[in-house]
């Protein structure tokens, strides 16, 4: 399967011959980075702001998942997890819903705009994770340091960082250097695209950053 960044939280994941998954489209007016012309069959959105849920930027969508539950679209099996604020019985609190998509064993879980680090309960129901895409930056995401432990706590072979500071973003988030300081590394050389198969997914952690494509 291949997973390209367009900006901000907005992921296209495709795989042949199953659904294609357009994540947290958002509204470049809000976010910055260019207008958005994708086409995918599932839009996912982790909450209700017009920088994750511009759904109208998605072309040919038939299936659009805003809240929790387990579904199973065009061969791709997807786990969708609610987390609250600090206060779970507040309707004031903002919600926010991780998703995991699984493309034939190869899985990916999009944090969507998860501001506090998910409790043990919410971890377990993500299940295994191959992949994370987790926000960076701060803002209405997570810090830096908290990002590096959710990642501890997920395990995954790949983690892809999101939701941070980019030449093209309009918003007030720090850059992915500061989150790449917090797990000790330098500098990396961001890649197009990510294709994984299951013999590519690593043992060990391995961070990977990508320029975010036109569309």
């Amino acid at each position: 399967m291949e997973i390209t960044w367009y900006g901000h939280s907005c992921f296209r994941l495709t795989e042949r011959g199953m659904a294609t998954v357009v994540t947290d489209p958002f509204d470049h007016r809000t976010a910055g980075y260019e207008a958005l012309k994708l086409r995918g069959d599932i839009v996912t959105v982790s909450h209700d702001a017009p920088g994750h849920n511009f759904i109208s930027a998605v072309k040919g969508r038939t299936h659009v998942l805003t809240g929790p539950g387990e579904f199973e679209i065009g061969g791709v099996f997807i786990t969708a997890v609610q987390t609250n604020g600090s206060h779970k019985n507040n309707p004031d609190e903002p919600r926010n819903t991780l998703y995991v998509f699984d493309y034939d064993g190869i899985t990916v879980a999009h944090m969507g705009d998860v501001q506090k680090i998910p409790n043990q309960a919410e971890i377990e129901a993500l299940g295994n994770v191959n992949v994370v895409l987790v926000p960076v930056g701060g803002g209405g995401g997570l810090s830096a340091a908290k990002a590096v432990e959710v990642v501890s706590l997920l395990e995954p072979g790949i983690v892809i960082p999101m939701h941070y500071r980019t030449p093209d973003s309009s918003l007030e988030l720090a850059p992915v250097s500061k989150f790449l300081k917090e797990m000790g590394l330098g500098d990396i050389e961001p890649l197009p695209s990510l294709k994984v198969t299951q013999n590519s997914i690593p043992e060990e952690t391995r961070v990977v950053i990508l320029n975010y494509e036109k569309s």
